[in-house]
């Protein structure tokens, strides 16, 4: 496929691809919130810290109906540059993917049908722990249920997710499992000094190697939950973890918990696996033995700059991006350059309609 890049176990990629390419696909976007994104500086997944915590009821709502109902516009920037979501909405829809939402501790429910785990949010990793010992395994538990119930009725499960802060938590998780990582960020000038600070500080109170301890103290919902998905829905379907960073600590988590890695691979964007600042491809190596691919959007050659900041360093990824798009070129045939001019129609229709 040469829109795709594979890393990791190049010879199961290319079994996991002929595998998925005449089936079904399902795409589930998880959503979930750490209060350690109100820390000033740390995320951009919104216009202010006030509006962080509708980003990812807006991203659900966004992808069901074209616009948002619990804020008025898309969730954006403060400059405009609109949510990764849009290249999400752009690939299930060009290739008729259905998807479902699963709230899993996000702190404002979308106006939708959704699946409910009634799990509560992370709290701030740099002043207390994220979660007690028992939410962290009531995430695991009702993520295996979701998961498994999901894959049953699918070829290919696709899970991404909205979690405001996300990759700062990952880090945090990352390094306490003994990885030595280095995370994606949502701006080009990664905040890199102040999230080694917090993920430092927090790593101090980590009194014990077990795994779900570990999740207790320094992660959030999201990980312990689709980690969770991913060890039940891998026995039953193949299952794609999309998207860089955050998919990544959870993949970390589910190898302490088990999952079949011939099942499962990770499909995020070629702005993640470019990210000079990070370490995707190596870590992945590092934690399982799967396979990862990595696609171009084709944002460079946009002519909205909103669009082209994606390639710059904004964004990179996040809302299942990459693996969606992966999934619809699978799917569709369609090269990057048509994705471009589908993402572009989609990008005029909201800044006309706005």
């Amino acid at each position: 496929m040469e829109n795709f890049e594979l890393f990791g176990n190049t010879e199961n990629a290319q079994k996991f691809l002929n595998c998925i390419k005449p089936g079904k696909f399902l795409f589930s976007l998880v959503l979930s919130y750490t209060e350690t994104c109100e820390i000033p500086g740390i995320s951009f997944a919104g216009a202010d810290k006030d509006s962080i915590k509708f980003t990812p009821p807006a991203d659900a709502e966004y992808l069901h109906y074209g616009y948002c109902k619990t804020i008025e516009k898309i969730p954006m920037t403060p400059d405009g540059k609109p949510t990764p979501g849009l290249l999400t909405k752009t690939a299930l829809e060009s290739a008729s993917i259905p998807h479902i939402t699963i709230n899993a501790g996000s702190k404002i429910s979308p106006q939708l049908p959704f699946i409910n785990t009634g799990m509560s949010f992370g709290k701030n990793i740099s002043i207390q722990d994220a979660m007690t010992d028992s939410e962290v395994s009531h995430a695991v538990d009702y993520g295996r249920i979701v998961g498994r119930t999901l894959a049953s009725l699918t070829d290919c499960l696709i899970i991404g997710e909205s979690i405001p802060g996300g990759t700062t938590t990952s880090l945090a998780v990352l390094r306490a499992l003994g990885f030595d990582a280095k995370v994606s960020s949502s701006i080009p000038n990664n905040p890199v000094e102040l999230k080694n600070q917090i993920v430092t500080s927090a790593l101090e109170r980590i009194d014990s190697d077990h795994p779900y301890r570990i999740i207790s103290k320094v992660g959030d919902p999201m990980i312990p939950f689709v980690a969770g998905m991913l060890s039940s829905a891998s026995e039953v379907s193949k299952v794609m973890l999309a998207g860089g960073t955050q998919m990544t600590a959870v993949l970390a988590f589910a190898s302490k918990i088990g999952f079949n890695d011939e099942n499962a691979a990770i499909g995020t964007t070629s702005y993640i696996t470019n990210d000079q600042s990070a370490n995707f491809q190596t870590l992945v190596s590092k934690i399982a033995d799967v396979p990862a691919f990595s696609v171009d959007p084709g944002l460079s050659n946009s002519k909205f700059p909103g669009l082209k900041a994606f390639s710059e360093g904004f964004a990179k990824e996040g809302v299942g991006a990459g693996g969606s798009i992966i999934s619809s070129m699978i799917k569709t045939g369609n090269s990057s350059q048509k994705f471009l001019e589908l993402a572009e129609k989609e990008y005029h229709r909201l800044f006309t309609s706005q």
